[in-house]
């Protein structure tokens, strides 16, 4: 079964990553992240991470992701 998790930096919706099996593929929704568009990442918050740095951040949300 696959799963799907929205990835939000600073109230900007910056993609969605869909995983399955073999990890997750992170889809940009914002210009500011099309870096990360189609890469695939181990875990949905190592691409939440990725996401932040992008913006200079690193600091987790209270309800960031699994």
């Amino acid at each position: 079964m696959s799963k799907a998790y929205i990835i939000e930096v600073h109230d900007r919706t910056a993609g969605i990553v869909a995983g399955d099996e073999r990890g997750f593929t992170f889809f940009s929704s914002d210009r500011a992240f099309d870096r990360l568009d189609g890469r695939d990442f181990s875990s949905a918050r190592v691409a939440e991470h990725a996401a932040r740095a992008m913006l200079g951040t690193t600091k987790t949300r209270a309800h960031s992701l699994p």
